[in-house]
């Protein structure tokens, strides 16, 4: 990564917002907003993980996710600046066969990016095309990576350790005290890598609240605790939290992972009409709809300082289109 990414006042979302607002001060973490391959908080992840990869002179990644994963477009541009070789295994994780999702957004980039891309059907299993094409190129004499989905392993989720620490610096160079950061749960090592570095970075002010947009609540919450100790174990901190510490919201996942809700739709075209910002349908569009609610619920009260993370993933819009084309 280049430098930090910008943190922006939401002012016309807030007005947009009117007598739902409170008082409520809103601002964006702009990981959206970076120099390699559109953007997104995946480098942060990728930043370590490539760096692993190196260091045990793997030259192919392979990476795993659903069709429409960002975490894979990203691999696959951060490979292709660093010289590593790509392969992509793409599940069927959505129930969406339309072929602006089958082949465009992401998977188009993935394809320009020069990836090798495996698109699975409903029935194969990714674990068995990774652990065979990883064989394969070990027998032609090269090295595979394996970079599981969403690559929230521990060493992964040190992007976002680091990113506590940045964000924990802006905060004070803006004269800042956040009351809480809003953000999406996936495969939860943006979510894990936060809470620990925030407890790192001493800040005991600040709450993480999330919104998963992959899996149950409950299970959400138990992984995002043991990755967060996993953080802990890896850098010798004598550290643990409880999953009472963990603070998820479950009613923004509707149907499932990658489902659209009417809520996304909503939230989508608000900060767009309002702030000319775009958020991703799967991962922001739900965190931001769970912000709005809970802003109505009160569980983020009058008055607060909130921060809302962009994470990206801007191509999935267009593998949604049929979803946003009645919007005006």
């Amino acid at each position: 990564m280049q430098g930090r990414t910008p943190i922006q006042r939401l002012d016309r979302l807030e007005d947009v917002l009117g007598t739902r607002r409170q008082e409520v001060r809103i601002w964006a973490k702009r990981d959206d907003f970076m120099e390699l391959g559109g953007g997104g908080n995946k480098l942060r992840k990728l930043e370590f993980l490539l760096g692993q990869a190196i260091s045990e002179s793997c030259n192919t990644i392979i990476a795993t996710g659903g069709v429409q994963s960002n975490f894979a477009r990203l691999a696959a541009a951060a490979c292709a600046k660093t010289g590593l070789k790509c392969e992509l295994v793409l599940a069927q994780m959505v129930p969406r066969q339309s072929d602006n999702y089958q082949n465009n957004g992401n998977v188009l980039l993935d394809q320009l990016f020069g990836a090798r891309v495996h698109i699975l059907s409903q029935d194969e299993d990714p674990a068995v095309l990774v652990k065979r094409r990883s064989d394969e190129i070990a027998a032609d004499g090269g090295k595979a990576f394996i970079a599981v989905l969403g690559g929230s392993t521990p060493i992964g989720c040190l992007g976002y350790v680091d990113c506590a620490f940045e964000l924990t610096m802006q905060a004070k160079e803006l004269d800042i005290v956040f009351d809480h950061i809003v953000i999406p749960n996936g495969s939860g090592g943006m979510h894990a890598g936060l809470a620990a570095g925030m407890v790192l970075a001493g800040d005991t002010a600040t709450k993480i609240r999330a919104h998963t947009v992959l899996s149950p609540r409950e299970a959400c919450i138990t992984a995002t605790a043991d990755k967060v100790n996993a953080i802990f174990d890896l850098l010798s901190i004598d550290k643990r939290i409880e999953q009472t510490d963990v603070e998820i919201g479950g009613d923004e996942l509707g149907g499932g992972y990658g489902i659209p809700t009417s809520a996304m739709v909503d939230a989508v075209g608000m900060i767009g009409r309002s702030e000319g910002l775009l958020l991703d349908p799967v991962y922001g569009g739900k965190a931001l709809a769970g912000l709005l609610a809970d802003i109505d619920s009160g569980v983020i009260a009058p008055r607060s300082n909130v921060l809302f993370v962009m994470t990206g993933g801007i191509p999935g819009l267009y593998a949604y289109s049929d979803v946003f084309m009645y919007q005006q």
